[in-house]
């Protein structure tokens, strides 16, 4: 683009905003054109300090909320605000130094405080000489594009997310049916049932957090609920449990409470079972202590459900488990790290 004299007079409406001390060579046509494309456009004087706008057309002024008189004289910065990723900023200040062409997306605003995706499309201007005299810089709005674009790529991850966690939920069930033990029928669907509810339970608090860390007593309550709340108790700090620890914790929960169901302290009237936390760096601990039960064995070989809560705790949880019986009853003590589960491997069901 060449220079504008100074005193150039654009007759056309709506008129180009242009500094009254601009002195440049033949441009007025350039200026008629930069006035009535409908792409925003600035040219800043390279020539004077701190880059100040010179000339920005309607479309720019219409396109960012500012009059001609907050433009010009400006540097074009004021377009900021508290989301710009000052790494484009550094991008746009470096290709200035060089003198180069550069395109970037960065996050501008306009004036009443609305923020768009600005594409800018910068170029340096020079003479004959090749000496720098302006910069000339375009905006695209390209908002909806880069929402469209996010979108698609938010359904994306969350198609993949859903086809891995379904296809992981789905071998575990089958993991459930094919492992779980019964003496008939009857008992037998009951103890598959209450796994699938309980690992339901599991996506149902994962998908209310979005799949993000879940606060253990959630998890603790979704347990606790089919054998009556008023049964049991829970206390520990707050924590939260990573996402990929929520189901094989819940599912174990689920096993101690349906062992102390029907062997244990829940099996009687007066029986109790209380879950109790803590956190000692980066371990939880978590102790589940029955009261109130049949009489104490002294040994008793761990049926089915127990041997799961071993493969939950040791398999997908990185922890362990101890076990005591004693004269009030049996204490559970499992102890992970907190945010280690393993990926939950799909064919094994505990």
């Amino acid at each position: 683009m060449a220079a504008i004299p100074s005193g150039t007079h654009l007759r056309k409406a709506p008129p180009v905003a242009i500094a009254p001390e601009t002195a440049v060579d033949h441009a007025q046509l350039a200026a008629i054109a930069l006035e009535r494309t409908r792409m925003p456009m600035v040219v800043s004087d390279a020539q004077q300090p701190d880059n100040p706008i010179v000339m920005a057309n309607q479309a720019f002024l219409d396109a960012t909320g500012y009059s001609a008189d907050e433009v010009i004289g400006h540097n074009c910065r004021f377009l900021q605000g508290p989301d710009t990723d000052p790494a484009a900023v550094a991008e746009i200040h470096a290709a200035i130094a060089a003198a180069t062409d550069i395109t970037v997306e960065l996050l501008n605003y306009r004036r009443d405080g609305t923020p768009f995706w600005n594409r800018l499309l910068l170029s340096p201007i020079t003479d004959d000489e090749g000496r720098l005299l302006y910069y000339f810089a375009s905006q695209e709005d390209v908002t909806e594009m880069r929402r469209a674009r996010d979108l698609a790529e938010r359904e994306h991850v969350l198609l993949r997310e859903v086809d891995h966690r379904a296809k992981n939920a789905l071998a575990l069930v089958q993991g459930i049916v094919r492992l779980s033990r019964a003496d008939d029928a009857r008992d037998y669907s009951r103890r598959v049932q209450g796994r699938v509810e309980a690992l339901a339970q599991a996506h149902i608090i994962l998908s209310d957090a979005e799949w993000n860390d879940v606060p253990l007593n959630r998890i603790v309550d979704a347990a606790a609920a089919p054998f009556g709340a008023h049964r049991t108790a829970h206390r520990g700090p707050a924590v939260n449990i990573a996402a990929a620890q929520v189901q094989p914790l819940l599912l174990a929960f689920h096993e101690l409470l349906t062992n102390a169901a029907q062997h244990g302290a829940l099996s009687t009237a007066d029986g109790r079972a209380a879950l109790n936390w803590q956190t000692e760096g980066e371990t939880i601990t978590i102790e589940l202590s029955e009261t109130g039960g049949p009489p104490p064995v002294t040994a008793v070989t761990p049926g089915y459900g127990l041997t799961m809560v071993d493969a939950f705790v040791r398999r997908q949880l990185r922890g362990s488990v101890e076990r005591g019986w004693h004269a009030r009853g049996l204490t559970t003590r499992v102890s992970f790290p907190c945010g280690r589960a393993a990926p939950l491997p799909g064919r094994h069901a505990g």
